[in-house]
């Protein structure tokens, strides 16, 4: 097999042509995605079909585990707490949220290798030798910049390795700053290629474009300083950002009024990028088993929930979320036995607390029998019944396309506008009005002032359950905060904002170096 030697940055800067795999992936020599494993690469064959793959592999993105409770289940915003029996799994969900996971957690593995891989199907499609249309390579750029994001941000190094470089050599690893440059280097690429499409061109922005290749670069840019290990913000990385956004704008998307309406399947100015996973883990997951589910014949899963401290996050009454309760518009309301009815299906919107009921007004009950009352509190991580806990909804069964509609979003341009706001206020501007914009549009009062508090719960009210939380609370140096059922140990532990290196990818590949304090 062809080898070849180079440096890092040299590759970058030239040819922003790098690889990037897990050490203990297994290639499958019938992988579109690859050809002719036993010798020379000689290109990708079919790269739109190449490409397909790639996508489909990103709808792993609707999983409730592995990335997904990496990002939510590991932050003060959900919890899985075992409730009898259920929900044990060998404590997998309990460790995430206490930060007592270690190398051989499955979630930290299966990201690894899953995104690892996507790396890897990319570069190929990269590859002069695959040759592939000017927007076929800003496609795949555009992944593989998200895919090398998401091992950067999660392990803080990225493996890579050439198509040519077989099992037979050692992944080279690309530091942090080096990681980061190779991100900047393929978005940029993928902006000049990839297509502009209007906000509320619903159908057409379930691949890339140059605004959520824009949207991401300012994402990365916003997090530079936790990347480069520098600590502060550089202004030309925070101007960046704010002119990003701005052509985001430019654009057509924009901010929309009626926050639940964003999450169906029917286009809005919000949704930059969604993909066609089914939304049904983020309703069903913490939905009680008796609850009306009638496109889900099996009922709530009664798992996923949420803490009474996030919960308080938002104006309303503390111990009640019913409708015209005073609550803003994101907290969303629960209906009564006056307000279910079929357009809900007896479902709340947004955090459910307090008695349930079913669409014809009669109460809910428990599996024994007992009115189904979710509590605020919880006993701890284990020891609950089958009604503790807020459980959050933000995709509604009763939405357009059902239960189970294949549109999941994953960039919104609420994000932006708050990623602008934050730019503003780490360049030393005043980002209230911004902010205010917002909570305005929300239902919420107007806050006096903007600093790093207020940002950061501002995203938290705003992009609750939409897999940003951990990467928001580590920017913000709140990720090793305390919180209701952290391990003491781990409060304050700088070294659990980032995840361990998997054990087997350590023992496969003598060039990564583990993760300080694991």
């Amino acid at each position: 097999m062809k080898r070849r030697q180079f440096k890092a940055y040299l590759l970058l800067a030239l040819t922003a042509v790098f690889a990037i795999s897990c050490t203990d992936l297994e290639i499958e020599e019938t992988d579109s995605a690859f050809t002719n494993l036993t010798g020379e690469f000689e290109g990708v064959g079919d790269v739109p079909l190449a490409l397909d793959n790639v996508f489909n592999g990103v709808n792993r993105l609707g999983d409730q585990a592995n990335y997904y409770a990496l990002q939510e289940v590991a932050s003060d915003e959900q919890l899985v707490p075992t409730r009898g029996t259920d929900w044990g799994d060998n404590g997998i969900w309990r460790t995430l949220h206490n930060h007592t996971w270690d190398p051989a957690h499955a979630f930290v593995l299966n990201v690894w290798n899953n995104w690892n891989q996507t790396i890897f199907q990319t570069t190929e499609i990269i590859d002069a030798r695959s040759n592939p249309s000017i927007e076929q390579e800003a496609q795949a750029r555009f992944i593989r910049a998200y895919a090398t994001w998401i091992i950067l941000d999660n392990f803080g190094q990225v493996p890579f390795r050439t198509p040519d470089e077989g099992p037979e050599i050692n992944p080279t690893v690309l530091t942090s700053t080096e990681a980061l440059a190779a991100i900047i280097a393929d978005l940029d690429v993928a902006i000049a290629g990839l297509p502009t499409i209007a906000g509320g061109d619903g159908d057409n922005l379930n691949r890339g474009t140059k605004a959520s290749a824009r949207f991401l670069k300012a994402k990365v840019l916003l997090n530079a300083q936790v990347y480069n290990g520098t600590g502060s913000d550089d202004s030309s990385d925070m101007a960046e950002v704010i002119s990003l956004v701005d052509a985001i704008a430019a654009d057509g998307f924009a901010l929309q009024a009626g926050y639940f309406d964003i999450f169906e399947q029917s286009s809005d100015s919000e949704t930059i990028w969604w993909v066609p996973t089914g939304v049904g883990n983020r309703i069903w997951n913490g939905m009680h088993y008796n609850i009306n589910s009638p496109d889900n014949g099996g009922g709530g899963w009664n798992g996923f929930t949420t803490l009474a401290e996030f919960y308080d996050l938002f104006e309303g009454d503390a111990n009640s979320n019913a409708l015209a309760g005073g609550q803003e518009e994101r907290r969303g309301w629960v209906p009564d036995a006056a307000t279910a009815d079929a357009t809900n299906l007896g479902i709340g919107y947004g955090f459910l607390v307090g008695q349930q009921y079913d669409e014809d007004g009669s109460k809910l009950l428990t599996r024994p029998g007992q009115d189904l009352i979710f509590t605020r509190e919880l006993p701890g991580l284990v020891g609950n019944g089958e009604a503790t806990g807020i459980r959050i909804i933000k995709y509604h069964p009763a939405g357009d396309g059902g239960s189970f509609r294949n549109h999941e979003i994953i960039f919104r341009y609420a994000d932006a506008h708050l990623m602008k706001a934050e730019a503003m206020m780490r360049s030393g501007g005043d980002a209230t009005a911004m902010v205010n914009e917002l909570r305005v549009l929300r239902g919420a009062t107007p806050l006096g002032s903007v600093g790093e508090a207020e940002m950061l719960a501002e995203r938290g009210r705003e992009l609750y359950v939409e897999a940003v939380r951990r990467n928001d609370l580590v920017r913000f140096g709140q990720f090793t905060k305390d919180w209701q059922f952290k391990d003491p140990a781990a409060v304050g532990d700088a070294n659990r904002n980032l995840y361990p290196i998997p054990s087997n990818a350590i023992l496969s590949n003598p060039n990564l170096v583990q993760n300080p304090g694991y």
